[in-house]
């Protein structure tokens, strides 16, 4: 069994059959905040319901962001402590390719898709994807390019290349409606399509071994400065 866990914005979990490449069980928390409360107890709820346990993982695929500090920091942090108590692979993935993978399975004749996702202080994370040739993939399934992204801009800023492409889709679209215009209802990062694309992009040699977070800029929380320590203590 393998283990997706995403935290880029809901906490999702999957777990499913990497021989077959079916999906068993998945479990969301739509919730922007408490991921530290949930996501254990979802992974062990989903993996009851896929008919294993925890010493049945074999390897664990996370969502690297972009996506708020605290929350994809817990998801990582969780996925990384999986792996290294289990002794089990640990591979890292783009969180925005996995949301572009599940519009372009549910919009077969899109060519273009832009993914924006909820950043916070006014602003989105997102990518551009163009569907590509498959049959010059040596992995089978459908294959996206990302030709521009990770970033994290204005809605504004984007607005117009976002909106040129064919679907648009994500948190971030859907709350900025009035400028992104949305026509897809999909919000969230579905774990089980973070499986799908790890085991696509793993069967055509491409390298996830990193976890490395892509937060895009500075945490909200930041530390206090010498001067307002000081001040503070007065």
């Amino acid at each position: 069994m393998w283990l997706g866990i995403d935290t880029s914005g809901a906490v999702g979990v999957a777990v499913g059959d990497r021989e077959s490449g079916r999906v068993l069980a998945v479990g969301q928390d739509d919730r922007a905040r408490h991921h530290d409360e949930v996501l254990m107890a979802l992974i062990d709820d989903t993996l009851r319901r896929a008919g294993g346990g925890r010493a049945d993982l074999e390897a664990v695929v996370a969502g690297r962001g972009p996506g708020p500090f605290t929350g994809l920091r817990v998801g990582l942090v969780t996925a990384r402590e999986i792996a290294f108590v289990l002794d089990i692979p640990l591979h890292g993935l783009c969180s925005l390719d996995a949301l572009a993978l599940q519009a372009a399975e549910e919009a077969p004749e899109a060519r273009s898709l832009a993914i924006a996702l909820d950043a916070r202080r006014r602003e989105v994370y997102w990518a551009r994807y163009e569907r590509a040739d498959e049959t010059s993939s040596s992995a089978p399934g459908t294959r996206l390019d990302r030709v521009e992204g990770p970033a994290v801009s204005a809605p504004a800023d984007v607005a117009e290349e976002l909106m040129a492409c064919d679907v648009v889709a994500g948190s971030g679209a859907l709350l900025h409606s009035e400028i992104l215009h949305p026509n897809s209802a999909l919000a969230h990062v579905d774990a089980g399509s973070l499986l799908h694309e790890a085991w696509r992009r793993l069967d055509a040699g491409e390298d996830l071994t990193s976890t490395e977070p892509l937060y895009l800029r500075e945490p909200d929380a930041k530390k206090p400065s010498a001067r307002k320590s000081a001040l503070g203590r007065r």
